[in-house]
């Protein structure tokens, strides 16, 4: 028996040894046009998660100044106040009693007599507290709530109050909740305009970006061209290269806004123990976004990285048809 018959023959490839290859070809990294780790591209990401902070914390802020004016607009819209100003040679107490009398009319659901010490503690945000007010004429307040289902006459009351009680006057705060309407739509606009300009800057820092990456890649896309590549698969590249730029400053920005939305509600809680934090809440509320607020910001950090990728792709394309 020669040598040769002893000597094996070549075993045909399994398909373990198929899916070992397939494996390790799969785990091989893959060549982009792009360095995915470079300089440029981590001075992006930087610029992309500080935009994107700037522009949820606009929009975090837009939601809760509407959030909070709709809060103003449906507590004075729900009550009304009767004002009994003390004058001399009339008995206030006789005058707030009439009055509150008056006000117990269909199309109101309760009537209440603000005290002294109520009163006067209203003022307390502005004079302090501790002071005494008993020398000072301070107005008596009556409170009205309207009825849901009703609507008092208003002239009416207003008659009888100027009739029977001439020193009180009736206030349904029409002119405050013009007032509070025209500046919450006012600073609304404002936010919205600062987010546009925000997001304008974005776009021309990725669309610098984007050309940037071209002309640095400038070779690579001439071979291409050569071999056949089309626009659309060059173009896919850069887009998918700026897509994960996107995504991570986004989630850096956005994440960094819900924290300071979050970290800034419980400070309003633990704060709001005083008469100054107080007075700031029923202006502003705790800055508590709420479910919807947190959605809106993730919401607005994902558009951010899909128009980082949309406006990489739109701006290679441009490029790629004035080289051909």
């Amino acid at each position: 028996m020669t040598d040769a018959s002893h000597r094996e023959a070549p075993s045909a490839p399994t398909s373990d040894n198929r899916l070992k290859r397939s494996i390790q070809a799969f785990a091989q990294p893959r060549l982009t046009l792009i360095p995915a780790d470079s300089t440029a591209s981590r001075a992006l990401v930087i610029v992309i998660a500080i935009m994107t902070f700037l522009a949820t914390l606009t929009g975090g802020s837009a939601m809760l100044i509407y959030q909070a004016s709709q809060n103003w607009n449906s507590a004075i819209s729900r009550e009304m106040t009767i004002q009994v100003k003390p004058q001399l040679g009339r008995d206030i107490e006789a005058d707030v009693r009439k009055a509150a009398d008056l006000a117990r009319m269909p199309g109101f659901a309760d009537v209440r007599i603000f005290s002294r010490e109520e009163s006067s503690r209203l003022l307390e945000p502005w004079l302090g507290a501790g002071l005494d007010l008993s020398e000072l004429p301070v107005p008596r307040l009556i409170v009205l709530k309207i009825d849901p289902g009703g609507r008092p006459d208003l002239a009416a009351l207003r008659e009888q109050l100027s009739k029977q009680v001439p020193n009180a006057a009736l206030d349904d705060h029409h002119i405050w909740l013009e007032r509070l309407s025209t500046m919450s739509r006012a600073l609304v606009v404002v936010a919205v305009i600062i987010l546009l300009l925000v997001l304008l800057a974005m776009v021309l820092a990725v669309a610098f970006a984007t050309r940037g990456a071209m002309a640095g890649s400038r070779e690579i896309i001439d071979v291409l061209h050569f071999v056949g590549a089309p626009n659309r698969f060059i173009a896919a590249e850069f887009q998918r290269h700026f897509l994960k730029l996107g995504l991570r400053g986004g989630l850096i920005g956005g994440g960094f806004a819900l924290v300071v939305f979050y970290l800034a509600g419980l400070l309003t809680a633990w704060w709001i123990a005083s008469p100054e934090a107080s007075q700031v809440e029923a202006l502003f509320g705790r800055f508590a976004l709420g479910a919807l607020g947190y959605l809106t910001i993730i919401v607005l950090s994902a558009a951010i990285a899909l128009l980082t990728a949309a406006m990489s792709r739109s701006v290679v394309l441009r490029r790629l048809r004035r080289m051909n």
